[in-house]
């Protein structure tokens, strides 16, 4: 699970800030988190704000992260990494990004971080917390000087000669099969699954319910039962591209443009409506349904863009119900989303330090990112009227003296 993670100078964050998971002192909600060697860790968590404020941003450094890592043992030496900072400030273009992610696994705490440009990898550390004692595992400075344990130094020095100055050292001895790198280079680039692209969504979904018709099934008639879609069976099968469109086309891109055919089932009905004759909010939460299933029975940290996106706010807040609940997300699995729907702000749904905001300075261009609970908000407080009113910024001030017609 996430605890923490930060960035600095990286897109619209010139500064570092910091998204906490760990639950504050204040009762209330207590299925909300999870409590796991002293830590009370929260299991969803909402980011408001304008458009354009840095909430999409926030979440693309994460989506970065699993992505470089994951790809990093197959880098040509030359190739740049996706790393852009902070560009409204003469002085901060010039410099690296800087992340670093706190997480939890099986008990036991990690801290990994980097500085990095898109030419090279300055700096990157990973520590863990084994009886509670901080335990370097390795410790990279000035791009190729590195130190470890005594205990670890022979196998490391061996491996980090095979590492490059826009590789990651956590994926290059995981690779190498260095144990004590293995489950932080797991959780990273497999516990973590960014949706930031709904187009891509669409097809991985399609694939996860050919390939896991039983299991996915099962839980996705479940949800949409509950969730009042009258959907009590569907049918998936792949269709090949129409000969026409492939006949021009290399063999192995051929191979992968397949199709699939999706057919539903209404109550009362023999009949049953393709994909296109279903409503835009149903085509949603179905490509949503095997990317839901899979990270609560996984246990995985979903980080969701857009959540709200053609759903309703009821069925948002249905899906952040399930996540928050002891009996349903069991293994402890994390929600992770930004949205526009001011249904969920509401103190009997999150907590105050499951919710956030992130706001622009107009005058820098620079994204702030804090949690409700810096302010003192009251138990019976109504926190969508606040929010709506400005109260808590990461809203947009529009002005209303636009003309379009001008009197000749």
């Amino acid at each position: 699970m996430i605890l923490e993670f930060s960035v600095k100078n990286f897109l619209s964050f010139k500064e570092k800030v910091t998204f906490s998971m760990i639950a504050n002192s204040n009762k209330g909600l207590d299925d909300n988190y999870i409590e796991i060697d002293g830590n009370k860790v929260l299991k969803s968590a909402a980011i408001y704000g304008a458009n354009a404020s840095g909430k999409s941003n926030l979440f693309e450094i994460l989506a970065r992260v699993v992505s470089m890592l994951r790809s990093s043992n197959s880098f040509d030496i030359n190739a740049k990494l996706p790393l852009i900072p902070f560009k409204f400030d003469k002085d901060s273009v010039n410099k690296p990004s800087e992340f670093e992610i706190k997480f939890i696994l099986d008990e036991t705490r990690y801290v990994y971080g980097f500085i990095a440009d898109k030419d090279k990898i300055y700096d990157e550390y990973l520590y863990y917390y084994p009886n509670g004692r901080e335990t370097k595992i390795f410790d990279r400075t000035n791009i190729n000087e590195y130190s470890y344990t005594q205990k670890d130094e022979k196998i490391l020095r061996e491996i980090e000669d095979k590492n490059a100055q826009n590789k990651f050292f956590l994926a290059t001895a995981t690779n190498w099969n260095f144990d004590k790198t293995k489950a932080a280079y797991d959780f990273l680039t497999n516990g973590i699954e960014p949706c930031n692209d709904l187009r891509l969504l669409k097809n991985m979904a399609y694939k996860a319910y050919e390939a896991n018709p039983d299991h996915l099934k099962d839980f996705a008639i479940d949800f949409l039962q509950k969730a009042d879609f009258n959907i009590e069976d569907y049918q998936i099968s792949k269709v090949e591209m129409p000969g026409e469109l492939l006949a021009n086309m290399p063999e192995f891109i051929a191979d992968k443009l397949k199709s699939y055919q999706v057919l539903f089932k209404h109550k009362n009905s023999d009949n049953f409506l393709s994909m296109k004759e279903e409503s835009l909010g149903t085509q949603m939460i179905f490509a949503f349904i095997p990317f839901l299933a899979a990270g609560l029975k996984n246990k995985k940290v979903l980080i969701i863009d857009e959540l709200d996106k053609s759903l309703h706010p009821f069925l948002v807040q249905y899906i952040v119900e399930i996540f928050n609940d002891a009996e349903i997300n069991k293994n402890g699995s994390q929600l992770i989303f930004n949205t526009h729907d001011t249904n969920l702000l509401d103190l009997n749904i999150l907590r105050r330090d499951q919710i956030w905001f992130t706001e622009k300075n107009k005058e820098t261009g620079e994204s702030d990112l804090y949690p409700l609970s810096d302010f003192s908000v009251r138990k019976q407080e109504n926190v969508e009227k606040g929010y709506l009113l400005g109260r808590y910024g990461a809203v947009p001030f529009i002005k209303n003296d636009f003309n379009l017609w001008e009197e000749e």
